[in-house]
């Protein structure tokens, strides 16, 4: 055991296994900090743990009255905990399990070197997307386009109308035209492929987003907080292109920055 300490604070001898463990914890602390930042369940998440504190302080001072009262709700509290942040549980989950198909499917990719899309298709389909936006953004059509990223999203496809077409600048504008019946609700892409359109999202309903931000805006927010996709947004009203990833909202993008983002997820 002592080959693998590191050091020593006074008496207390710190192994590698310490070390990693209190990554690991860090690590895991972190995710749960960004899945509930911004989020109303993060004020609940505060009250929770106040009163474990609470509970735990008044049994320390022997205040047994209050303390049988706080252990009624302590008793129950992995319950509590699992019910109110069900939502968020999931998303830590789902977190993890697209991570690790991600990885796996492209260390497979990589390996077996199958299903890759050559260069020049990925980058055909990057120019046809941001063509398309940046048109819609000059003419003030609203759009709402999600880059899917492998995720599995049935549910959420099947709220829509299956297309399963190829990526083209002018499909994707004659989808928003506001005369067609398919421009209300989200345009669904993955590989290559316009999978759905007049999809229904989840709308977020984190408080910390602008009040300006429409229904688009905030449905486009509701889907990247619960699965890994990115998404692109056309302001109807200012023609401003907005992008939501990671539950986080990004206004006023420009050509460079946009052609960035829609290269780094769509490869």
């Amino acid at each position: 055991m002592d080959l693998i300490a590191l050091f020593k604070i006074g008496f207390l001898p710190v192994r590698i296994w310490d070390v990693i463990d209190i990554l690991i914890v860090g690590y895991l602390m972190y995710q749960i900090y960004r899945l509930l930042k911004g989020n109303i369940a993060f004020n609940i998440f505060i009250g929770v743990l106040t009163l474990y504190v609470v509970w735990w302080l008044v049994n320390q001072l022997q205040m047994d009255l209050l303390e049988a009262i706080l252990r009624q709700f302590v008793s129950v509290g992995v319950i509590i905990i699992v019910i109110i942040f069900q939502q968020e549980i999931r998303r830590f989950l789902l977190f993890l399990g697209n991570s690790t198909l991600r990885q796996r499917s492209q260390f497979l990719g990589r390996m077996l070197d199958r299903n890759m899309e050559p260069a020049e298709e990925l980058d055909r389909h990057v120019r046809a997307i941001k063509s398309a936006i940046l048109r819609m953004s000059r003419n003030k059509t609203g759009a709402l386009i999600v880059l899917m990223q492998d995720v599995m999203l049935d549910g959420i496809l099947n709220s829509g109308i299956d297309l399963g077409a190829d990526i083209s600048e002018q499909l994707l504008e004659s989808i928003f035209n506001k005369a067609s019946p398919l421009h209300d609700g989200a345009v669904m892409v993955n590989q290559g492929k316009v999978l759905a359109a007049s999809c229904i999202l989840p709308v977020s309903e984190n408080p910390n987003l602008p009040k300006s931000a429409g229904l688009r805006h905030r449905a486009a927010v509701g889907i990247t907080e619960r699965f890994g996709v990115a998404a692109f947004i056309v302001s109807e009203e200012t023609g401003y292109i907005s992008y939501a990833f990671d539950g986080r909202l990004y206004r006023k993008l420009n050509e460079d920055r946009l052609l960035e983002l829609l290269r780094k997820h769509i490869a």
